[in-house]
């Protein structure tokens, strides 16, 4: 089973950001716009259980993406089960339906352009994504993708990077769920 492990923080100048991840060695992409739909459950309240149910645009790529209960109190680390979806034009609509039908219905769109970036960092690869997220502001995410048993030294990686990058105030809560508080 794998889980994702995170950390998620604002920040005031991701171009300065930016220039710490390739201080450090990091290989930083180009921004892409991604749109997300969140889903609500027709018959359990997702803020309640901490789950979400999501389907992503990136370009030409979607995937439909669950993620579980955060496990601990610090970092965002959750079961996550992502599936591709096929890229074709109409996709996303006849997910959309089809899950409408199945009475799940339209939250919100989280819409953002983010600039990957990958680094080694502690013999492990992690996942920076450099975020503008619409309504919101602009944040930096540290991911590893783990199974179980290296949930302790992914979570202690990502804390000793966030260190590394001046991070601080890390925000647990989703960008969902950020703009659903704004609102």
């Amino acid at each position: 089973m794998k889980y994702e492990v995170e950390q998620k923080f604002p920040v005031d100048d991701l171009a300065a950001l930016a220039d710490r991840f390739d201080m450090l060695g990091a290989t930083i992409g180009e921004p892409q716009t991604e749109v997300d739909l969140y889903f609500a459950h027709p018959g359990r309240d997702f803020a309640k259980t901490d789950e979400a149910l999501r389907i992503r645009q990136k370009g030409t790529s979607n995937v439909i993406t669950y993620k579980g209960p955060k496990i601990d109190e610090t970092t965002k680390t959750r079961h996550e089960v992502e599936l591709p979806l096929p890229a074709e034009n109409g996709t996303v609509e006849a997910w959309t339906g089809l899950l409408d039908l199945l009475g799940f219905k339209l939250v919100r769109e989280v819409r953002k352009s983010r600039r990957k970036a990958a680094i080694l960092w502690d013999d492990h690869w992690v996942e920076g994504s450099l975020d503008e997220v619409e309504g919101l502001g602009t944040f930096v995410e540290l991911e590893l993708v783990v199974e179980q048993p290296q949930i302790a030294p992914a979570k202690a990686c990502i804390a000793s990077l966030a260190q590394a990058l001046g991070l601080s105030r890390s925000e647990r809560r989703s960008y969902l769920e950020l703009l659903l508080a704004r609102s």
